[in-house]
């Protein structure tokens, strides 16, 4: 029977995994592309409905016959303050009035469709599924090895590793504090906002903690990054900002073109926009309300969805989510196969460089 490391790098032929960016980023045209290229390509089935999910899927297996992957996310817990959110949405009231919208409904669900979308997943298998925001069930990991489908679990501290391992899951993502988006830690405890740790230094601690393969993400945007972080032991790279500027990437141009702008120079994380810690680039939105947004995820998603998307039709980033990781500057605007084959050179040149070291992944 094949180890989990050899059934991941058996998956695809090039060490790259493209981030499931959720929110429109990371559709069928993007993920098929990264397949084709030889990375595996990722869909994100997070604000979705099940059947959107599975319509994106049958996309993709129209574009690919190579193997991509699903992001879910995890339930989360009911324990948002309903007397934060209401003070939250009092403060965004001048922002309805200024968008001309009215502000969204927070009760609106906490689950994200999670069970219906895995009973589909599983009635219907894709190659790969990975989650986020907390640790599936060791039923429900097991459910999907049963249908032939490998399994990833995101942690961004060697604690979260471990559950990931005891759970049954077949490889662990180390997300670095540097990844744009959501940090997937899986209790949301707002005193360690600023506490996580950068990729190559979670990486080597996973490495030595858990016995599963590690796939490294975090800020990562060249070959070079991608050879450093198999050095310190991963077997692959997930990149997201690296690929929200291309073609294919479903992100709204404003946001692509935010990435390089000099008006962006830095990222932080905040919590305006979602009521989770989440990396993007500072605008208005985030320096007007990040301190005061409250740790109540997704009520404060759904509170803000109006308000983002009246901002991107009204041509303003300085109120969208733009979501990037701390190497948004080096992001390069080349269709996504070419993007691969770039990083793919970059990864070899650096590898050449290293002797007794290979590009396939870390030995």
């Amino acid at each position: 029977m094949p180890s989990a490391l050899s059934a991941l790098t058996d998956l695809f032929p090039l060490p790259i995994v493209q981030a499931p960016m959720a929110g429109g980023p990371s559709g069928p045209q993007l993920a098929a592309a990264v397949t084709e290229a030889g990375g595996l390509g990722f869909l994100a089935a997070g604000y979705k409905t099940a059947d959107g999910m599975y319509q994106e899927i049958k996309q993709v297996r129209g574009l690919t016959g190579g193997p991509f992957g699903v992001n879910v996310f995890m339930p989360q817990p009911d324990h948002a303050e309903s007397g934060a959110v209401d003070l939250y949405a009092q403060q965004l009231a001048g922002e309805a009035v200024w968008y001309q919208t009215e502000l969204g409904e927070p009760d609106h669900g906490s689950d994200d469709g999670y069970e219906i979308k895995i009973a589909a997943l599983v009635d219907d298998p894709v190659p790969v599924v990975s989650f986020h925001f907390g640790v599936p069930t060791r039923e429900v990991i097991d459910s999907l090895h049963r249908v032939g489908t490998f399994t990833l679990v995101t942690a961004t501290t060697v604690e979260e590793a471990l559950a990931v391992e005891r759970a049954g899951a077949d490889a662990v993502i180390a997300q670095g504090i540097e990844a744009g988006g959501h940090q997937g830690t899986h209790r949301d405890q707002p005193e360690n906002d600023c506490a996580a740790l950068g990729v190559l230094s979670l990486v080597a601690q996973v490495r030595e903690a858990v016995g599963l393969p590690v796939v490294a993400a975090g800020g990562i945007m060249r070959g070079s990054q991608i050879a450093a972080v198999l050095a310190a032991g991963a077997s692959a790279a997930q990149l997201g900002t690296a690929f929200l500027a291309t073609p294919e990437s479903g992100a709204h141009a404003l946001h692509k073109q935010a990435l390089t702008d000099p008006l962006y120079p830095h990222t932080e994380l905040t919590r305006a926009f979602s009521g989770r810690p989440a990396r993007g680039l500072v605008n208005r939105f985030m320096r007007e309300h990040g301190p005061y947004a409250p740790a109540a995820y997704p009520e404060v998603h759904h509170l803000t969805a109006p308000l983002r998307k009246a901002a991107a039709v009204a041509g303003d980033p300085q109120g969208m989510a733009l979501w990037a990781g701390q190497g948004h500057r080096m992001a390069r605007d080349l269709p996504a196969g070419q993007l691969v084959e770039v990083l793919a050179a970059e990864l070899e040149a650096a590898t050449e460089a290293r002797p007794g070291r290979r590009a396939g992944g870390a030995r």
